[in-house]
């Protein structure tokens, strides 16, 4: 479980991003989480959508590029839903905004929507698929996760409509499965 001997944090506090395109980082990511921005100037603006007084905040840089796909670094951040009626309502949401998925699928231990921001960032909506970590511990450290960590493709539209039919979210999140894959999508 790693070195218990340094004080970990309780938290994650907030994400930075480095833009050079401010006004539209700035529209998206406020539609994109509902959020509110708590402060704006030329060079700088924080958002907030929960009870942190800034989750995302970015700097404008005017000689900031767009994201490659093949830099190192953060490959996207992850935004939790408490359902997936919650998180499949959310997709429908961003669709009537024009917020089109980059990658839908089930991970295992998630059901998870991808988008990518104007810069390229990837963002992952997501429900947790099992009642307990024991339970999310457990997939991922069976056959089934060490043949497949990538996961499942899916189709929220089609998720949706069975749920909104009478199908129980637990079966829904469970995984498929169809044998070996072990890398992302390209461009995500």
């Amino acid at each position: 479980m790693g070195d218990t001997s340094i004080l970990r944090p309780h938290s994650l506090a907030h994400v930075v991003f480095r833009t050079s395109n401010l006004p539209k980082m700035l529209g998206f990511w406020e539609s994109f989480l509902g959020a509110e921005c708590v402060f704006k100037s030329d060079a700088i603006a924080f958002l907030r959508y929960d009870e942190e007084h800034h989750r995302i905040a970015f700097i404008q840089e005017d000689s900031a590029g767009p994201r490659s796909a093949t830099a190192a670094g953060l490959h996207h951040l992850a935004f939790s839903y408490p359902s997936l009626r919650a998180l499949l309502y959310a997709y429908q949401e961003r669709t009537k905004l024009g917020f089109e998925p980059a990658w839908c699928v089930n991970h295992g231990p998630t059901t998870s929507i991808y988008y990518k921001d104007p810069d390229g960032n990837a963002i992952e909506t997501q429900v947790d698929n099992f009642e307990t970590i024991e339970e999310a511990n457990a997939f991922m450290t069976s056959d089934e996760f060490r043949q497949n960590p990538i996961g499942t493709d899916i189709d929220p539209r089609e998720l949706l409509r069975q749920l909104e039919s009478g199908a129980s979210a637990s079966a829904l999140m469970t995984r498929v499965e169809i044998g070996s894959r072990h890398s992302v999508p390209a461009g995500i």
